[in-house]
């Protein structure tokens, strides 16, 4: 999984950060989303699909690596 962010459409509402601080932060300056991991661990996938799913915005977005083999 490869996450993106979109700070301008970011409404800074935090909820992201609060759900996994291990990917998300919140800048200091304008409190936009900041992406600390674009390509999370495994284990914390569903944390993170959770968090792009209440994103108030949609400013977060999924994308799945293609691993098979063409």
């Amino acid at each position: 999984m490869e996450l993106r962010v979109d700070r301008h459409r970011c409404a800074g509402s935090g909820l992201c950060m609060a759900q996994v601080p291990a990917v998300f932060d919140q800048s200091d300056e304008d409190g936009k989303v900041l992406l600390n991991a674009p390509a999370p661990a495994p284990e914390l996938a569903a944390a993170v699909r959770l968090a792009a799913a209440r994103c108030p915005s949609g400013a977060i977005t999924l994308h799945e690596r293609d691993t098979a083999d063409h």
